[in-house]
C-alpha cells in the first residue's frame, strides 16, 4: 500500500505551483493595467496612446473647414457629436456658408485675428498637449509663479527684434497688459509723496486708462486727463503718473512723454511696438514698460502680458499687487505662451513679422485707395520710420484707422459710419472730438473685406466723389 505522506506532498506541491502561477499572472497584468498611473505618479512620460487621443480630439476640431468663414474649437458647442462651427461676422449656417448681406461690417474691437492664418500654417509646431496633472501646484519648484524658461524666451525675443532693452531689469507677468497697467498705477502712487497721485494721458488716449483708474476709485490716485494742463504747473502737490502709448491707440503715433521732473512717473505702454505695426527706430529703454502677447502673436484670449521694471521698489509693489490679486498668471497660459514664442524665436521672428507686415500693408493700401476717392473722409498721417529690424525706412501700418469726417455738418462721424452699416468707436471714447472715429484693421479677412465693401458703397454716394 502506498505511503500517504508522498501523496500529500505531491498534492501540496501542485497547489503551491498553481497559486504562484495565478498570483504571478495577476501581478504582471496588474502592473500593465496601472502602468499609466505609476508613470503619472513618478512624473514620467505618458504612454503614446494618450497623446494620440488628445491630438485626435484637437485634429477633429481643426479638420472642420467651416467653408473658410469660421472655425471650430474643442471648448465650443457640439453638434452631431463633433465641435460646431463658430462663424465670422456676416456668415451663418451650420458650416458658415450662408452669407448675410444685410449685416454690419465689424471694425469695432481689437481682436488680432489677422494673424490666425499664420498659426494655421504652423498648427503642428504651435500645438500644446497638456497632461491632466500638469503644474497642479500654486508655484513652480523654485517657489515662484513665473516660468524661468518663459522669461528667458521673452528676453531673447526682445533682443532679436531690438524693440526693448531688458538687461538689469526685473520682469513680471500679468493677465494681459490690462492687469499690469493697474498694478503699475498702484505701485507708482504714493511712491515719493504722501499726497494722492494724478494719472494723465495725451489725447486721444486708450479709454481703459481712465476707465480702470476711475473704476477702482483708489484714494491714492485719480485720473486728471491731458498732461498738457500740467506742463507748466508749479504748485503740484502729489506725483503725476503719465501713460505714454507708442504706437498710440487709436492713431498709431509714436508718442513720447510730455511731462518730466522728479515728481513725474511714466508708464510706457508698448503693446503695438512690433514690426508688423510700426518701424522700430530704437529699442525702448524705460523705467517701466509693458507688453502683451495679444498684439505680438494675436492670442488675445490667452490673457498674458509682461512688464520690465528698473526700480526694485516699484517692482516689489507691483509684485505684491499681482500676488494678492491672482497669485500669478495661470501655468497653462504660461505654457502656451512659451510654445508660441519658441515658434517665433526659431527664425528670429522673421516669418511672423513679415507675414504680419505684408498683411497690414495690403490692408492699408486698400483702405487708402478707397478713401482717396472721398472728399468726406480722411485718414491720420503717421510719418515713415527707420526700422532697425527690417533694415529699411518703412511706412507705418497701424492697427487702427483714425478716420476724420471733414464736412462741417458731419459732427458725429461714428453715427455716419453706423448708418452705413460700419461699426467702430467714436472719438469721444478716446476723449477726442466726435468728428473722429476708430476703425479696427486687425480683425479677420472677412471682417476687413466687408469693411472695404461698406466704405466703397458709402464713398460712391458722395457728391463729387472720384471714380475708381
Amino acid at each position: 500500500m502506498a505511503r500517504p505522506e508522498g501523496s500529500i506532498f505531491k498534492l501540496c506541491f501542485l497547489c503551491s505551483l498553481i497559486a504562484n502561477l495565478f498570483f504571478g499572472v495577476n501581478l504582471y497584468l496588474g502592473r500593465r493595467g496601472v502602468g499609466v498611473e505609476v508613470e503619472q505618479r513618478r512624473g514620467e512620460r505618458p504612454r503614446p496612446e494618450l497623446e494620440r487621443r488628445a491630438a485626435a480630439e484637437a485634429e477633429s476640431a481643426a479638420a472642420r473647414e467651416c467653408s473658410g468663414h469660421g472655425r471650430a474649437f474643442l471648448d465650443g458647442a457640439v453638434a452631431d457629436g463633433r465641435p460646431a462651427c463658430e462663424c465670422n461676422t456676416c456668415y451663418g449656417g451650420p458650416d458658415c456658408s450662408l452669407f448675410l448681406p444685410s449685416c454690419s461690417a465689424n471694425a469695432d474691437g481689437g481682436d488680432p485675428l489677422f494673424l490666425e492664418p499664420f498659426w494655421k500654417q504652423h498648427a503642428e509646431s504651435s500645438a500644446v498637449v497638456v497632461a491632466g496633472w500638469h503644474r497642479m501646484s500654486y508655484s513652480f519648484s523654485d517657489q515662484t509663479t513665473l516660468s524661468q524658461e518663459l522669461e528667458s524666451l521673452l528676453r531673447k525675443l526682445h533682443s532679436q527684434v531690438g524693440n526693448a532693452i531688458t538687461d538689469d531689469k526685473y520682469i513680471l507677468f500679468g493677465a494681459g497688459s490690462t492687469q499690469l497697467l493697474n498694478a503699475a498705477v498702484h505701485a507708482l502712487s504714493h511712491l515719493n509723496s504722501s499726497f494722492p497721485a494724478s494719472a494723465v494721458a495725451s489725447i486721444p488716449y486708450y479709454a481703459l486708462y481712465q476707465m480702470q483708474t476711475e473704476f477702482f476709485d483708489s484714494a491714492d490716485c485719480s485720473f486728471q486727463g491731458d498732461p498738457a494742463r500740467w506742463k507748466n504747473a508749479t504748485n503740484t502737490t502729489g506725483d503725476i503718473i503719465e501713460f505714454v502709448t507708442a504706437p498710440n491707440n487709436p492713431n498709431g503715433q509714436l508718442n513720447e512723454a510730455i511731462l518730466h521732473g522728479p515728481n513725474v512717473k511714466t508708464i510706457h505702454d508698448r503693446a503695438y511696438y512690433w514690426p508688423h505695426f510700426t518701424g522700430i527706430p530704437s529699442p525702448a529703454d524705460e523705467d517701466l514698460t509693458i507688453f502683451t502677447i495679444s498684439k505680438l502673436t494675436g492670442h488675445a484670449g490667452s490673457r498674458f502680458g509682461w512688464a520690465f521694471i528698473r526700480n526694485e521698489e516699484v517692482y516689489q509693489r507691483m509684485n505684491m499687487y499681482l500676488q494678492l490679486n491672482m497669485m500669478g498668471v495661470s501655468r497653462d497660459t504660461q505654457l502656451r505662451a512659451m510654445k508660441l514664442l519658441k515658434v517665433i524665436i526659431e527664425d528670429g521672428g522673421r516669418e511672423i513679422f513679415e507675414f504680419g507686415y505684408k498683411t497690414m500693408t495690403k490692408r492699408w493700401d486698400r483702405l487708402r485707395k478707397t478713401l482717396s476717392m472721398s472728399n468726406r473722409f480722411s485718414l491720420q498721417k503717421v510719418p515713415p520710420e527707420n526700422c532697425t529690424y527690417f533694415q529699411k525706412v518703412r511706412e507705418p501700418t497701424p492697427a487702427y484707422a483714425w478716420v476724420k469726417c471733414e464736412r462741417e455738418e458731419d459732427k458725429n462721424c461714428i453715427e455716419i459710419l453706423n448708418a452705413a452699416k460700419i461699426l467702430g468707436r467714436g472719438g469721444s471714447i478716446f476723449h477726442d472730438d466726435d468728428r473722429y472715429a476708430r476703425l479696427s484693421l486687425i480683425r479677420s479677412d472677412d471682417d476687413f473685406d466687408m469693411l472695404i465693401s461698406r466704405l466703397e458703397s458709402l464713398v460712391s454716394k458722395e457728391d463729387g466723389a472720384k471714380i475708381m
